[in-house]
């Protein structure tokens, strides 16, 4: 582990330290049961706003090959709603460029092949890179041609050197992740065809801040994206930022658009107005998160005791990452929660991270009949409400935490929330 003393990208040394979280453990490292507690591998877990270039990064780097081992946990297919969002992304950009056979599409991170299966099945070249084993494995095993690796300038070289220059670059969710985050950047420009686009999804900075959703800050997150902190990134790195969409999409995410040449979209511009107009470029929009971050970790705390004091009995959706930073975030006392439920097999039968509760098969609602379930995963909260529809209808209800608490039975009450 390496602490942070100079901005990941830029260089500069003028820091500060704007969020502290504590000590935490590995988010996605799931323990073994009957495991040494002392032996689970924990560290600090702070961001810091870089007032140079506006990156906002974590401070501690846990090496990639901890967080990103042969046991990594986490599966994109087991979501039917990212299956539901990735293929609509796929048909969208098949049928903008007319994307065919005579194309290339480079996915970067691509986990277990869930979103290149859509150009697969319409006969368009693709390649995965992903650094987890197992994902990787079994993307290979469905037929998707993937590389078991860490994407970098080096490979992207060694790529085009083949002639495996990409039309398209796709990156979900893996911008944040990457330490050496120049090398990635230069890595996507290098394996680009001069007339290709890339399109990176991130959580959007934003987002985080307004939905005070402190929990999706984790230690494989080292940055948190806003457009000013990513278009300065970008240019550092040989590409430009070109076009921007928000999505709802874990909580709020952007999709960003780059090529090898300048030219912002209206819609671009209009928000990185937004942007400035907000502060976000400055350190003084991120000091008042800790405060809110308090408050909330009170108010879930007492929620939580005041159903114990009346003999109710807790259980948690959800053995995500964003999980894990909730749970040893609140500091509850043992026992407020009796155990998670998740619908990843891989999962199952585990421990979550630092708290050590048990990971039970989501069809343990149903049986075991709790009176409330605190919904962990909450960007997925519709998805998870109406695939529990059985449980809320037996007059269970779910807690959603953030950004304050809110008791919910249905889908249309996790609407209007």
């Amino acid at each position: 582990m390496t602490t942070l003393t100079a901005c990941r990208s830029c260089g500069s040394q003028d820091i500060e330290v704007v969020w502290d979280l504590g000590i935490q453990p590995i988010a996605n490292e799931l323990p073994a049961p009957g495991s040494d507690p002392a032996a689970e591998p924990k560290f600090p877990l702070a961001v810091a706003f870089c007032r140079n270039c506006a990156l906002m990064q974590v401070t501690e780097t846990v090496p990639a090959e901890v967080l990103f081992g042969d046991d990594y946990p986490y599966y994109s297919s087991v979501s039917a709603h990212l299956l539901e969002h990735s293929r609509q992304h796929a048909e969208a950009l098949i049928d903008e460029l007319g994307l065919g056979a005579e194309h290339f599409v480079l996915e970067v991170a691509s986990n277990d092949g869930y979103l290149l299966k859509n150009f697969v099945d319409k006969g368009i070249p693709i390649l995965g890179v992903d650094p987890a084993a197992g994902p990787a494995r079994a993307a290979n095993q469905a037929g998707i041609d993937t590389i078991h690796d860490f994407f970098s300038l080096e490979l992207a070289k060694r790529l085009a050197a083949e002639g495996r220059m990409a039309d398209v670059v796709l990156a979900n969710n893996v911008a944040a992740h990457v330490d050496a985050i120049n090398d990635f950047m230069s890595g996507i420009a290098a394996v680009l065809k001069p007339d290709g686009i890339a399109e990176i999804e991130v959580a959007y900075l934003l987002d985080l801040v307004d939905g005070l959703a402190f929990d999706t800050i984790y230690h494989e997150h080292l940055f948190y994206h806003s457009l000013i902190g990513f278009e300065a990134l970008a240019e550092r790195n040989g590409l430009y930022l070109n076009h921007v969409v928000r999505l709802p999409i874990h909580g709020g995410s952007i999709r960003m658009r780059l090529s090898s040449h300048p030219g912002h979209s209206p819609e671009l511009e209009a928000a990185l107005e937004h942007e400035r107009a907000l502060g976000m470029g400055s350190v003084g929009y991120y000091r008042d998160f800790s405060r809110r971050m308090d408050a909330l970790r009170i108010e879930l705390n007492e929620l939580l005791a005041g159903l114990k004091a009346k003999g109710k009995r807790v259980v948690a959706y959800g053995a995500a990452a964003k999980g894990a930073t909730l749970l040893n975030f609140l500091q509850l006392p043992e026992g407020t929660i009796d155990y998670v439920v998740d619908l990843n097999p891989h999962k199952v039968g585990k421990l979550m991270p630092g708290v050590r509760l048990m990971i039970e098969p989501v069809d343990k609602l149903m049986s075991d009949k709790p009176d409330y379930v605190l919904v962990l995963a909450w960007n997925f909260a519709k998805e998870i409400v109406l695939q529990q529809g059985a449980y809320g209808a037996a007059g269970g209800t779910f807690i959603l935490p953030l950004p304050t608490p809110k008791l919910v039975r249905t889908v249309r009450e996790v609407e209007a929330a």
